[in-house]
């Protein structure tokens, strides 16, 4: 008799920790879907050469669950008209208001907590959608608002301009809801004109009053930075690849940003190391050896010194938020 009940505990405990295994690595595998990485296909049924166009009021009613932290393959804008709450782009929250407009290019974490009725408008296109209409591949990048710069990529419409701003979109909404010919080339030049307004909106008298030559060399600079930060990780390194002197890229950093070359450098590995932790298939050492650190102790220590606080904090308070 003791042998039967011994053997039904065992039955019974083999199977409470048999549930537990599946709920533990079910809860994993829904934590680990909730960062997901969406392309326009999967966001759209008008899709024509990578382009969504839709009023966000409707937009938000069919994709319910785009609240939660999730990254594009493609460029994104939104113009609220209505609406409040919060938005964060790169772990960095904004509070939303009417006649705000903000850029996202492809690759940046996004996620929002909207309050109330919330509308405006949303524009999706992907990274190839201006390449055959410009002769500069680069075009796009001559706007501050697609730099990457989360600062410089909400904006507020000011009041005398947002009758003219809100124009633009709906012209672009009649032609993508009643396509003709050359339809989409309209589209394009109605875009084009109104990253050329906003960026005029925005402009900030101390860029105009810059060299043109600082500011070209600000940009590749950046780009060197975009290509190659888990490899090169020391100003005097890319000042060699531009062929000027550290202290000259230094200063022009200083002049035009605020800042050392060396923090440009930190703060772009400092995020892609904060996208990589909201990934939970990948370990800290695995995203420490991904970002060409050492070892995950110096990888721990320099993520702490520039974010106040470990890899692994940062993670469980990401995902607790």
């Amino acid at each position: 008799m003791q042998a039967d009940l011994s053997s039904v505990k065992n039955t019974i405990t083999t199977t409470i920790n048999a549930i537990q295994y599946s709920t533990e690595h079910l809860l994993l595998f829904v934590v680990k879907n909730t960062i997901p990485v969406y392309d326009i296909c999967k966001l759209s049924d008008f899709q024509q050469d990578d382009l969504l166009i839709s009023r966000f009021g409707a937009y938000l009613k069919k994709h319910t669950n785009l609240h939660f932290p999730h990254k594009h393959t493609f460029y994104h804008l939104v113009l609220f008209t209505k609406g409040g709450g919060t938005h964060a782009i790169d772990f960095k929250t904004f509070d939303v208001a009417p006649y705000q407009i903000y850029f996202m290019i492809p690759g940046q974490v996004h996620s929002w907590s909207f309050e109330g009725e919330t509308d405006g408008y949303v524009i999706h296109f992907s990274q190839a959608f201006f390449q055959s209409f410009l002769l500069k591949n680069d075009y796009l990048e001559q706007f501050p608002f697609f730099s990457g710069i989360v600062e410089d990529a909400v904006i507020n419409i000011e009041s005398i301009h947002q009758r003219l701003i809100s124009d633009l979109f709906e012209e672009i909404i009649a032609e993508s809801e009643n396509p003709a010919r050359m339809g989409l080339d309209l589209i394009k030049a109605i875009l084009l004109q109104l990253f050329i307004l906003i960026g005029r909106m925005n402009a900030d008298s101390k860029q105009i009053q810059q060299p043109h030559y600082n500011y070209t060399l600000l940009k590749n600079f950046q780009k060197l930075i975009e290509k190659n930060f888990s490899a090169l990780k020391l100003p005097k390194e890319y000042a060699q690849l531009l062929y000027i002197t550290p202290n000259h890229l230094n200063a022009v950093c200083n002049d035009i940003l605020g800042v050392s070359a060396g923090d440009v450098i930190r703060n772009r590995i400092l995020l892609e190391a904060k996208r990589l932790l909201i990934n939970l298939d990948l370990s800290v050492s695995e995203i420490a050896y991904r970002l060409n650190f050492n070892d995950n102790s110096y990888f721990t220590k320099f993520f702490k010194k520039y974010a106040g606080l470990t890899p692994e904090e940062f993670r469980k308070q990401t995902l607790k938020n």
